[in-house]
C-alpha cells in the first residue's frame, strides 16, 4: 500500500482509515528490525514465505517505491507496486542489479517526499531532515505531511465530501457540548448531583473517578449529532488536553459513529493558546465551526458560529464572572426543544440547504463562509439602530464597538443620530432623550442583550422580552 495514493482521501473518514492503516502498519513491524530494515522491508502480499527467505538479503535491499509512471505524473495516482512488480519476475531477477545501482537515484529525482513518518519520507524511507509541513498529531504523533501533500489530500477528499452533498463541522467541547468541572468544586448545593450519574450509552451526566471530575451533557445533543452527521463530516477541537478530550469524545460518540480518531486537543496544534484549521483535512471554503469563544479562531472568524455558553456547574459561572446560582444549583436545565444546540442545528440545515441547493454556481466554486454570512444578513435584516449610552462615543468611534459589528452581521443598519427610519433605540437607560424619543415616537426600545440574543439564537427575539425599565436602571 502506498501512502501517496491510499492516504485519507477515497472516503468521508479520511483521518480515521489513515489512523487505522498506520496502527496496521506499526503492529506488522518485527521487533528485531533495525530502523533502516522497518522503513524498507519488503510488504509484497504475493512474495511467498519460502521467496523471501531464499532471497533475504535481496529483499531487505529491494525498498517500496511508487509506479514510477504514476508519480511523475501526479504524484498520488492509485499505483501502489513494486519494481519487480513492474519488471516481472524473470526480468526482476536479472535486472536488480541496475536497479540497485540507479534506485537511490530515480528515489532522489522522483519522490517529493509528501510526509514523514518520525524522520523518514513515507514513500521512500528517504531519512529527512527538514520539518516543513504539519504535524498530524491527533492521526498519530510521528506523522508529518508537507503543505503540498495536504493541499492535494483537502482537493481530493472534499470533492469526495461533495459528492456526498457534506461539509465539515468542527466542534469544541466545554460550554458548547457540555460542561464538566472537578469533584472538589462542586458546592454543597450540588452534592446530590454524585447520586444520580447515568450509565455511558444513554446518559447526560457522568462522573468520572479517574479524572476526579463530573461532567454534564447539553442537552439535545445526542439528537444534534445524530442529524449533524448526515449533513457533515465532524471533528471535535478542544483547548483542553488530549486525555481529557479522547474521554469527553468517549462520552458523545461510545460507538465512534460521528468523530473516530478526528479528535483534536491542544496537545496537537500548531500555536499555542489557538485554534487552527491548518490541521483539519478540510478546505477553509468547506469548514464550519462551532464554538463558545471568539478569540480561539482569530484567523477563522468567518467560519465561526458563536454558541452561547452552556454554564450548568457552579465553577463554571464562576469561572466567567457570575454571581448567580448555576444550572445544577437550581436543579435545572436548558430546554431540549428550543435550547442552544436545537437553534443551532436549524441554522446549520438552512446553510447546507443554501450550499447544495440554492445557489447557482458549480458546487467547487462555493464557499459555506459567503453562504454563512447571507444566512446571518437575514436575522436583523430591515431593521435600522441607534445606540444611547451603551458605550462611551467620546473614547471611540462608534462603528468600531462590538455589538455595533454585530448588528450590522445580523443585517440592521446603525446610525448615530435619530430620524423616522430608525426602528429601534439600544439602551440600558430609559431616560435618556434617545430613549424618551423611542417611546414618544412608538419605536422599539430594547436593551443591548436583544442583539446578543439574536446573535446566539439566529432569529430577531420579541422586543418585549428585552423591554428597558422606564425608571433608570440602577
Amino acid at each position: 500500500m502506498s501512502l501517496v495514493t491510499d492516504s485519507p482521501v477515497h472516503s468521508s473518514s479520511s483521518s480515521g482509515d489513515f489512523a487505522a492503516f498506520l496502527d496496521a502498519t506499526l503492529d506488522s513491524k518485527s521487533s528485531d528490525s533495525s530502523p533502516d530494515e522497518e522503513a524498507i522491508s519488503d510488504v509484497h502480499s504475493d512474495s511467498s514465505d519460502k521467496e523471501a527467505k531464499d532471497d533475504c538479503n535481496l529483499i531487505r535491499k529491494r525498498p517500496r517505491v511508487e509506479n514510477l509512471e504514476s508519480i511523475e505524473e501526479t504524484q498520488g495516482s492509485t499505483s501502489n507496486g513494486f519494481v519487480e512488480q513492474q519488471l516481472g519476475e524473470t526480468q526482476w531477477s536479472t535486472s536488480h542489479g541496475f536497479v540497485e545501482q540507479h534506485l537511490a537515484s530515480w528515489k532522489k529525482d522522483i519522490c517529493k517526499h509528501p510526509g514523514s513518518f518520525g524522520e523518514m519520507c513515507i514513500v521512500c524511507g528517504q531519512r529527512l531532515d527538514s520539518e516543513s509541513g504539519v504535524t498530524l498529531r491527533y492521526i498519530h504523533k510521528e506523522l508529518r505531511l508537507g503543505n503540498d501533500e495536504i493541499v492535494r489530500l483537502r482537493t481530493t477528499d472534499m470533492k469526495n465530501l461533495l459528492r456526498h452533498k457534506k461539509l465539515y463541522l468542527v466542534l469544541d467541547l466545554d460550554h458548547t457540548l457540555l460542561n464538566s468541572t472537578l469533584l472538589l468544586h462542586l458546592t454543597a448545593e450540588e452534592e446530590y448531583l454524585k447520586e444520580q450519574t447515568d450509565s455511558l450509552q444513554e446518559g447526560s451526566l457522568f462522573k468520572l473517578n479517574s479524572m476526579h471530575m463530573m461532567t454534564k451533557l447539553r442537552p439535545f445533543v445526542h439528537t444534534f449529532l445524530k442529524e449533524a452527521s448526515a449533513m457533515f463530516e465532524m471533528y471535535i477541537y478542544t483547548m483542553g488536553d488530549r486525555s481529557y478530550a479522547l474521554e469527553m469524545a468517549k462520552l458523545l460518540d461510545p460507538r465512534r459513529e460521528y468523530f473516530d480518531s478526528r479528535v483534536i486537543s491542544r496537545d496537537d496544534g500548531t500555536e499555542k493558546h489557538q485554534k487552527g484549521l491548518d490541521v483539519v483535512l478540510g478546505q477553509d471554503s468547506t469548514v464550519l465551526i462551532l464554538d463558545d469563544t471568539e478569540n480561539a479562531w482569530t484567523k477563522h472568524k468567518d467560519n465561526l458560529i458563536l454558541m452561547e455558553r452552556y454554564h450548568f456547574f457552579a465553577s463554571s459561572c464562576h469561572q466567567f464572572g457570575f454571581n448567580c446560582k448555576s444550572l445544577s444549583e437550581l436543579k435545572s436545565d436548558e430546554n431540549e426543544s428550543d435550547g442552544a444546540l436545537s437553534s443551532v442545528l436549524k441554522v446549520l440545515r438552512q446553510i447546507h440547504n443554501l450550499f447544495f441547493d440554492e445557489l447557482g454556481d458549480t458546487v467547487d466554486d462555493r464557499d459555506v463562509r459567503q453562504v454563512l454570512k447571507t444566512v446571518r444578513k437575514e436575522v436583523l435584516k430591515n431593521c435600522k439602530l441607534v445606540f444611547s449610552r451603551v458605550f462611551p462615543t467620546t473614547m471611540f468611534q462608534a462603528e468600531k464597538h462590538q455589538l455595533w459589528k454585530m448588528a450590522e452581521q445580523l443585517g440592521a443598519s446603525c446610525s448615530t443620530e435619530l430620524d423616522q427610519t430608525v426602528t429601534h433605540v439600544v439602551s440600558t437607560d430609559a431616560g435618556t432623550e434617545k430613549s424618551r424619543w423611542a417611546v414618544k415616537e412608538k419605536k422599539f426600545l430594547v436593551h443591548p442583550r436583544w442583539i446578543e440574543a439574536a446573535n446566539y439564537l439566529w432569529q430577531r427575539q420579541p422586543e418585549e422580552n428585552f423591554a428597558v425599565n422606564q425608571q433608570k436602571n440602577q
